[in-house]
């Protein structure tokens, strides 16, 4: 069993576990859910899908860094990140 799920697999099982649903229907659903949590979170906000997790962003600081290839020192401008947190019942699944 691979490790690793990409989009198209994912629209492919959804469609597999809902043959009234066409893949173009599938694939529909998935990009509105995606840009939905995106949306929300370059709006600043939170989503929060209850037994799953929640998305946020986190702020990170400017700093300096350094190019692992060169070696030489790099400034590194303040950005938000994304950042999920796994509901309970996620965290108790995946320790069963």
């Amino acid at each position: 069993m691979r490790k690793q799920m990409i989009r198209s697999e994912l629209v492919n099982r959804l469609t597999e576990e809902n043959p009234e649903l066409s893949p173009r229907d599938v694939e529909a659903i998935v990009a509105t859910f995606f840009d939905q949590i995106v949306d929300r979170l370059a709006a600043n906000g939170r989503v929060e899908l209850r037994g799953f997790g929640a998305f946020s962003t986190r702020q990170r600081d400017e700093r300096t860094g350094r190019n692992p290839r060169t070696g030489e020192t790099v400034d590194v401008t303040a950005k938000r990140v994304p950042y999920f947190k796994p509901g309970k019942e996620m965290r108790q699944r995946l320790n069963v």
